[in-house]
């Protein structure tokens, strides 16, 4: 299952860089995210940065544990999670528009790996991508928001 979403924000690449990258403190920009919890820090190059991540999803909490496995500064990154048979890849990608604009796009990547993963991904796998992208679209209206505001 693949699904992706993107957004215009009124601002700079580096301020929506360093919105999208400061993970400790999404929790307070990406409304269903419920908590934060840093596992692996680095430094400016985000590779190898590892968090577990509480959020609501469907109605109930979901915690995930996620790294950053591809990184360019100011263009995007790319984050691994692997849980309940599946592997879950997530890329936050910035376009410069000029004139003060950027795009934000967000997907998302969900590849079965057990059969038990593949089996309902097979049965849900229809609304699992609705809901997804509809997941998407919230969290972008809300970094937009955040980077707007600054």
């Amino acid at each position: 299952m693949k699904v992706s979403a993107q957004t215009n924000i009124n601002s700079t690449k580096e301020k929506v860089w360093e919105v999208i990258t400061d993970i400790e403190n999404s929790v307070n920009v990406i409304s269903g995210i419920i908590n934060i919890e840093i596992l692996n820090p680095v430094g400016d190059n985000l590779v190898g940065l590892k968090w577990k991540e509480t959020r609501k999803m469907f109605g109930k909490e979901a915690v995930e544990v996620m790294w950053v496995t591809h990184s360019k500064k100011y263009d995007y990154y790319q984050t691994r999670a692997e849980s309940h048979g599946a592997i879950y890849l997530s890329r936050l990608n910035i376009t410069d528009k000029n004139n003060g604009v950027v795009t934000l796009e967000m997907s998302f990547e969900g590849q079965a790996a057990s059969l038990p993963a593949k089996i309902m991904s097979g049965v849900f796998g229809v609304f699992m991508k609705k809901s997804m992208k509809k997941v998407l679209e919230v969290d972008l209206e809300d970094i937009k928001k955040s980077c707007e505001a600054q």
